[in-house]
């Protein structure tokens, strides 16, 4: 099913993530028909582009990254227009008004518009002001909705801040917070898998799960963002946002139906669910460390404090393992142990469901656990681990594997998380975005990890290529369990 007719306003066009995710997203909803043919993007920016050169800078972009050619290239490009103005300064903004106003007639959009925030988080409260000074938020005339990028504040009392500066111009249904991994097509997955087979909803609680543990980990150190990044850490970057979100969509209960309003109000009930952090867990349940230099397939590989951009005596931390509880009938006594870091061993995103071993004498002492585990990114899929009799003589039991994997569909037209969530912005489809009390309730819920950062909770080290720092492994194994190390992907056909 097509969109409706749209004018699309990228602010920061000139950006990386302009040229590398936002118009890849879109051409490629234009390649599957996604798109209605009356639409038109219109990039806006300080650099001194106009149309013809931004429209060669992207035409690059696809060709680089989409392998694009064709007439069907030259006609995506043909909808793409630029706007130079200074973004923070208020009265530059009425070079919008005629842009936008001969736009919405050439490609008969009825004054439909989605704003997409691809700026410094400076920028999140100036531009919706800037907008509405305008007239440019009204929806006198066609609908007004506004895409804002992660991060969703520094902190509680900032997060606040910008959500009455926002809302004082665009009301909560017109914006929608992106976080693009729960675009990703496994996480959605999560619903399906659990709602739809009954086999599996009975066992989703405390009686049958021992454990839950969520894993975000990248080989990447913080490459050129080090100034950038020590500002931010590990808590802010993965944690606050992308992995308590997918904890959240683990942890949710089944919506009434599936629409945005109730998928989003068993999100916020998990979150507001999650037991506050008191200042013994953050000393014996949180571990917060850096990488240090070591050696990557034989070559030397800096350390967290010798990066570009990273002050000498940083406290800013590029791993955190936290075990979570939530406080709900369902979830009571479960941990949920999460982890995220830089310069780990593979990269992947991943959360294992750890069912409780068998309870029988003749099975229990040799018997496989049983292990559920969603692949989010890469080689996305699903893997369940269970126990079958070892050949030979006796009653030895063996793990075995079955093992899903969406690259088997062999459907080249599966959406990517980012032109997923566009097209869903442009449909009015706010399920899979962030609603405003679930952030307040993960920046309350993180806010005591900030402040025992402040106060200078300890900083572990940990050498690249490594799962984290021994403490990690300490922090999980206190109860006897052990953290899974997804080295490599999902199991593939032979």
């Amino acid at each position: 099913m097509k969109t409706e007719a749209t004018s699309i306003v990228i602010f920061g066009a000139s950006g990386d993530l302009t040229h590398r995710k936002l118009i890849p997203a879109l051409f490629n909803l234009y390649k599957l028909g996604r798109l209605d043919e009356h639409f038109s993007v219109l990039g806006v920016a300080r650099s001194a582009l106009n149309d013809e050169s931004f429209r060669a800078k992207m035409r690059q972009a696809l060709i680089k990254s989409e392998n694009a050619s064709g007439e069907i290239l030259d006609n995506f490009c043909q909808h793409l227009y630029y706007q130079a103005i200074n973004t923070a300064d208020a009265e530059d903004y009425a070079k919008l008004t005629p842009r936008l106003n001969a736009l919405h007639e050439k490609y008969q959009t009825h004054g439909n518009t989605l704003y997409y925030l691809s700026t410094p988080p400076s920028l999140y409260g100036i531009i919706p002001e800037c907008l509405a000074a305008q007239g440019l938020n009204s929806e006198h005339h066609g609908w007004k909705r506004i895409i804002v990028e992660k991060p969703f504040g520094y902190d509680t009392e900032s997060a606040k801040a910008l959500d009455i500066q926002i809302h004082r111009f665009f009301e909560e249904h017109q914006i929608y917070r992106i976080d693009h991994y729960l675009g990703k097509e496994t996480v959605q997955n999560l619903l399906v898998l659990r709602f739809s087979n009954g086999m599996f909803e009975p066992l989703w609680n405390r009686n049958f799960i021992d454990y839950i543990e969520i894993t975000g980990a990248e080989t990447l150190g913080v490459e050129e963002r080090g100034g950038y990044y020590d500002g931010s850490g590990a808590v802010r970057d993965m944690f606050q946002n992308h992995l308590l979100q997918v904890m959240a969509m683990i942890a949710m209960e089944p919506p009434a139906i599936i629409n945005a309003d109730s998928m989003r109000d068993e999100v916020a009930k998990v979150l507001h669910s999650l037991h506050p952090l008191t200042q013994e867990d953050l000393k014996n349940n949180l571990v917060l460390a850096q990488y240090t230099a070591g050696k990557i397939n034989g070559q030397e590989v800096k350390g967290y404090l010798e990066e570009k951009g990273v002050p000498a005596d940083s406290a800013t931390e590029t791993f955190m393992a936290l075990r979570c509880q939530i406080d709900n009938w369902r979830w009571a006594g479960v941990p949920f142990y999460v982890r995220t870091g830089k310069r780990l061993p593979a990269r992947v995103t991943e959360v294992v469901i750890h069912f409780k071993t068998t309870p029988h004498p003749v099975f229990s002492q040799n018997a496989p656990e049983n292990k559920l585990i969603i692949r989010i990114q890469p080689d996305e899929g699903i893997s369940m681990r269970f126990g079958l009799k070892k050949p030979g003589a006796g009653f030895e039991a063996k793990e075995v594997s079955m093992d899903f994997r969406y690259a088997d569909l062999a459907q080249p037209s599966l959406l990517t998380s980012y032109d997923r969530l566009l097209l869903d912005a442009i449909r009015g489809d706010a399920t899979l975005f962030a609603r405003t009390d679930a952030v307040h309730a993960c920046w309350k819920y993180v806010q005591p990890i900030l402040d025992y950062k402040a106060n200078r909770g300890r900083i572990y080290e940990y050498e690249v290529d490594t799962w984290g720092p021994k403490e990690a492994d300490k922090l999980i194994a206190k109860t006897g369990r052990v953290w899974r190390k997804p080295v490599g992907c999902m199991k593939k056909k032979v």
